[in-house]
């Protein structure tokens, strides 16, 4: 069989090096003209739906999509062309409307020498009365780092609605980087091997993690709603800048934010966005709940408070702490979501309130809770832990003497703007569930905001990426989460040590989170080590074990 392989595509392979034609399915995917990197769908409604695919060939190519009802397609029910622009990396999306609320469909896509796609399921929301809806809840999916067996489970499973994903699709740094080269599972190799920067560089790392077979098979089965968090763009990403961004060394910032949001929208089943079109929406799961879909990184976040700054140079590390904890911690105008955000906020969670919605579901990235460091964390930290493992750690301890948290990219960074998202949950008298990635482990919390419970949030635990056992390894887990709940006290629960996702599901009366625990990500399983449940009752905004 000879393969055909236009010009443009044999320089991009020249380029990738034989590290990228080794990768396992990444160079077969890249090289293949046609359909490449399988079908997703996004976006959902309660009539339409957003649908994608990638057809790579040496033109743009237009593309007939097809939705049906059937898995033979005999009847179609909606479809359109649609093109497949180079200039967009082959990549075709299109909406398409029309349909019915709370049903199954089947997409495909057509090429005009008669290649089909693979057939998708997508589903719309629900109208009108709901008395059940089933979310999967990923983040924090590092390739080198393991197996994707959290997406795997999630589609053997086959009981879920609608997948969100709440950031760190990938990872922006070269390879050896994080993870370790020591580190990194064999096979599962990243490109290109650098640091991504640009358009191209960007792309291609999205190329090779949509080569995964469990990440392709998720998208297949399900509909995403889905945002970025930092890692899609740099690490500790803010509007402008970010931590893992050196302006001297890796040019401006804004043109960097500007290509990772292009290659993201191009990638990823969401719409593309208009200039000066808002970066967050919100979903009506039928006269069930609202999810609220905000951008907590590149729209209105300020930049972060800076402990370690704030004690340099500092002989009175007791003093600095404190004038650090009482002033420029507590800034009132320091925001994570920006001001037109925080009001759109507010006011959804009246207006889905007021309109008898039990539930208002905040899916977001960072972790919303208060989280301090016990003092028993100096002790856990082992003796070949990396400097950076090191310092933070002992940051963190010193931090919690003063009352102070740990990790200042989260929430927690930013007290004055969590309180004031949390009053407006209590105005709005409303039911709030907040759902969360970022951290890498799981997390229970009772939310309060002036000695008031103000909502529940569920933070999950990470695909592939190492979380908070960096800090305590070898230390029992149940001894590790039992200080880190006595010393938190909106903590109800955590696992620091394994990795999953969540599934969630709503009911009139009741909102059940599952804590999935995988058995391992150092080969392909399905297999579960564990699982945990809370529920939380409409109206108590505490939770019971399930």
């Amino acid at each position: 069989m000879t393969l055909e392989i236009d010009r443009r595509l044999l320089i991009k392979g020249a380029t990738l090096g034989l590290g990228a034609m080794a990768t396992p399915g990444f160079a077969s995917a890249m090289l293949r003209q046609g359909f490449t990197h399988g079908v997703a769908s996004g976006e959902p409604g309660p009539d339409s739906v957003l649908l994608w695919t990638r057809f790579a060939s040496s033109n743009d190519t237009r593309l007939t999509a097809e939705i049906s009802e059937r898995t033979d397609f005999g009847d179609i029910i909606a479809g359109g062309d649609v093109t497949a622009h180079g200039m967009h990396d082959h990549i075709a999306k299109t909406m398409l409307g029309g349909l019915r609320p709370d049903r199954w469909y089947y997409y495909r896509f057509i090429a005009p020498d008669g290649q089909v796609s693979s057939v998708g399921r997508t589903r719309t929301l629900p109208a009108g009365a709901t008395q059940r809806f089933n979310l999967g809840v990923f983040s924090c999916s590092n390739l080198p780092f393991g197996y994707f067996n959290a997406y795997a489970h999630a589609a053997e499973s086959n009981n879920l609605d609608l997948v969100l994903h709440l950031g760190d699709y990938l990872y922006e740094y070269a390879r050896g980087t994080y993870p370790s080269l020591k580190e990194a599972l064999p096979g599962r190799l990243i490109q290109p091997d650098h640091e991504i920067l640009n358009l191209a560089d960007y792309r291609m790392r999205y190329a090779s993690y949509r080569a995964d077979p469990d990440l392709q098979r998720l998208h297949q089965l399900y509909p995403m709603v889905a945002q970025w968090d930092d890692h899609e763009l740099a690490n500790d990403a803010w509007k402008g800048g970010a931590q893992n961004h050196d302006e001297a060394s890796e040019g401006d910032w804004s043109v960097r934010k500007k290509a990772a949001e292009q290659v993201y929208r191009e990638w990823m089943p969401v719409r593309d966005r208009a200039a000066g079109e808002p970066q967050y929406t919100k979903y009506e799961i039928g006269d069930l709940a609202t999810i609220f879909r905000t951008e907590s990184r590149i729209s209105g976040r300020d930049e972060p408070a800076e402990l370690a700054e704030a004690l340099r140079g500092q002989s009175d590390l007791g003093r600095a702490l404190v004038n650090f904890r009482d002033n420029e911690w507590q800034d009132e105008n320091r925001s994570m979501l920006g001001r037109a955000q925080e009001k759109w906020l507010a006011d959804g969670l009246k207006g889905s309130k007021k309109s008898g919605k039990p539930w208002q579901i905040w899916a977001q990235q960072c972790v919303m809770g208060e989280l301090r460091l016990p003092s028993e964390t100096a002790n856990w930290i082992p003796q070949d832990a990396s400097p950076f493992v090191k310092r933070r750690a002992q940051l963190g301890v010193l931090a919690a003497q003063a009352g102070l948290p740990f990790n200042f990219d989260a929430w927690d960074g930013y007290p004055a703007a969590r309180r004031k998202m949390l009053a407006a949950a209590q105005e709005a008298d409303s039911d709030l569930i907040v759902l969360s990635g970022d951290s890498h482990n799981a997390w229970a919390f009772e939310l309060e905001h002036d000695g008031r419970a103000a909502g529940v949030e569920f933070a999950g635990q990470s695909v592939t990426s190492p979380g908070f056992e960096a800090y305590s390894k070898g230390v029992d887990e149940n001894k590790v989460a039992a200080a880190l709940t006595r010393t938190n006290d909106t903590l109800k629960w955590t696992d620091t040590k394994n990795r999953g996702y969540m599934t969630v599901s709503l009911t009139p009366e009741k909102v059940t989170s599952h804590f999935h625990t995988l058995a391992t990500v150092q080969q392909k399983s399905t297999a579960l080590s564990g699982a945990k449940s809370f529920s939380v009752m409409r109206g108590v905004r505490q939770m019971v074990a399930a």
